[in-house]
């Protein structure tokens, strides 16, 4: 099944396009296109579909309208971050720098749909608002070549004031990683660069390793006490000082490490702010009251409109042949 996007523009070309350019093999796999995306008067797009057709020789196997569940749904990729635009003023800013190869950013989604929560994305050649309370790094595929991004746009000395005025810092996994002393890569398993200067704030280094920690994980906050659900997915070791004061307990076992005033903390647990009592007791730090709404559910929620939404516009009769008629 091929699915092309109108929001983007030239779907005719692109789906009739496609077809032209792959090989037989590949194009004899294809049963069918949908498309994507749809506003307005469906039968307006008539002859779109004829033309794609009549090119292609693939039936056309839906329409599927602009959905308004899906905006409430975790982004899948960066290109998402280009499109998302400031919002209003709130009670707590709350700052991620986007860095060239940022990754799991939407760990701060359920963190952005607090409704006293300004959850702004810092890009290249913008500074880290001063005014923000919280500063979150982010995970990242690239850490060391990251943290030296992140050193060229001047976000390091950005991060250093904001630190010095009382600000919190919550680094997640590579950010984690950045929040150390140093991050050294002996085996060269990202590149050439074999040692990089972390950002000091925590008294810990990070050595990459080749074996990848990967695996959904039950946690525990150590700050909050409270109960924490999410994943691991990361290269590289962490240690030192300040690993004695692990932010969370990962299946009983130690997890990243906190500043002895547990305002500079860092974790590899992914999805840390899903959980509404440590969102809950977060906030709180900041005199806001947040944390009510079951984030989770709301997630599930929406994916369930959603594909009630896909299969009232689908062929039907090709649903069912899919799935083998249940």
């Amino acid at each position: 099944m091929l699915v092309g996007d109108i929001d983007r523009g030239g779907v005719i070309a692109s789906v009739a396009g496609t077809h032209l350019i792959l090989p037989p093999e590949d194009r004899a796999m294809v049963t069918g296109y949908i498309i994507n995306k749809f506003r307005g008067d469906v039968t307006l797009f008539d002859d779109g579909i004829a033309a794609i057709s009549g090119f292609t020789g693939w039936p056309c196997l839906g329409v599927v309208p602009w959905l308004k569940h899906a905006a409430r749904l975790p982004a899948e990729d960066s290109v998402t971050l280009e499109r998302l635009t400031k919002g209003e003023a709130r009670a707590l800013k709350v700052a991620v720098p986007v860095t060239p190869r940022i990754a799991n950013f939407d760990d701060f989604d359920a963190l952005g749909a607090e409704p006293a929560v300004e959850l702004v994305f810092v890009r290249p050649g913008e500074r880290i608002p001063a005014d923000a309370g919280l500063v979150v790094l982010a995970g990242s595929k690239a850490t060391i070549s990251d943290m030296m991004a992140l050193r060229a746009e001047g976000w390091d000395r950005d991060i250093a004031a904001h630190a010095r005025r009382g600000g919190r810092v919550i680094g997640i996994c590579g950010g984690y990683q950045m929040l150390g002393r140093a991050i050294r890569d002996p085996a060269g398993i990202e590149g050439d660069t074999s040692v990089v200067e972390g950002l000091g704030l925590l008294d810990v280094e990070t050595v990459m390793a080749p074996e990848k920690r990967l695996a959904n994980s039950r946690a525990r906050s150590v700050a909050y006490d409270a109960p924490l659900e999410g994943y691991e997915i990361h290269l590289g070791r962490t240690s030192g000082a300040d690993h004695g004061r692990p932010y969370v307990e990962i299946e009983g076992r130690p997890d990243g490490a906190m500043s002895a005033d547990g305002r500079i903390a860092g974790t590899y647990l992914h999805r840390l702010f899903d959980s509404d009592p440590f969102r809950a007791a977060l906030l709180a730090d900041f005199g806001i009251a947040g944390g009510a709404a079951d984030y989770r559910a709301s997630v599930d929620r929406a994916l369930d409109g959603v594909a009630a939404e896909i299969e009232a516009h689908l062929d039907r009769a090709w649903l069912d042949r899919l799935f083998g008629g249940r």
